[in-house]
């Protein structure tokens, strides 16, 4: 039985580890060839690609800083070459630099909103392009439930995440009568070497404001970002699909 992306050639950014890690993954084990972008190799890369095979896809790595418009751009031709076409893109690379905003250095507000927002605008204007000229593709990218609700402390993480929840919005208003879906994930307390740095007696206080009563995992968000990829939200655009347990309802 054929996966629900087979045949599919698509880009994770941020692939190595964590949500990104699991995207990759799974899209590959439902059939499509991915190519994740990091700046360094996922951990376990040889069970990565048996995993890979095992359900028909595959799995490269294509070594890119998405923060650099010339990475970018290269790396997406390289991948549209090698592909003989773009199908789906998910937009996950991202970073923290948590301070109170009055501590916050410039360095560190730029560094967040670069790798954070304008890698998405960067990777998603060399996609589009390739997409609506063959009117077909899925666009995701990976916001936060921090970016509707806030969070003390993360006033440049929120504000990117933020940001990127306007940004998909506004480009499916652009692509979308071209065939070209965009849509985006807005995780919340997700298991993730990002989380582990959080005191587990704060991990525990966090908890009790999820409805459901437990942190996410990778996996759960990569099964939503599955279905946005895949034809199951052929008619779905615009949209931003939370996967927080009900943390921001």
């Amino acid at each position: 039985m054929a996966g629900l992306l087979a045949g599919k050639a698509c880009i994770v950014t941020g692939g190595s580890r964590g949500i990104g890690r699991s995207i990759v993954e799974l899209f590959a084990r439902e059939g499509a060839r991915v190519w994740y972008f990091s700046r360094s190799e996922a951990e376990g890369a040889a069970e990565l690609a048996a995993a890979a095979a095992a359900g028909g896809g595959s799995v490269e790595r294509q070594a890119c800083d998405v923060s650099s418009e010339a990475e970018v751009e290269a790396a997406i031709e390289a991948v549209i070459k090698a592909s003989g076409g773009l199908d789906i893109v998910v937009n996950n690379a991202g970073i923290t630099r948590d301070g109170l905003v009055f501590r916050m250095s410039l360095e560190d507000w730029e560094a967040v909103m670069r790798t954070n927002l304008t890698s998405a605008f960067l990777v998603c204007r060399a996609a589009a392009r390739h997409m609506i000229k063959r009117r077909t593709g899925s666009i995701i990218n990976v916001s936060s439930v921090v970016g509707i609700m806030g969070n003390g402390g993360q006033t440049n993480y929120s504000a990117s995440k933020a940001g990127l929840i306007g940004f998909t919005k506004s480009l499916a208003r652009e692509v979308s009568s071209r065939g070209v879906r965009v849509n985006a994930l807005a995780p919340g307390f997700i298991d993730t070497s990002m989380t582990d740095k959080i005191p587990e007696e704060a991990k525990e206080k966090l908890k009790t404001g999820i409805p459901l009563g437990r942190t996410g995992s990778p996996e759960e968000v990569a099964k939503a970002a599955l279905f946005l990829a895949s034809d199951l939200s052929s008619y779905i655009t615009g949209e931003i699909l939370k996967v927080d347990g009900g943390m921001g309802m």
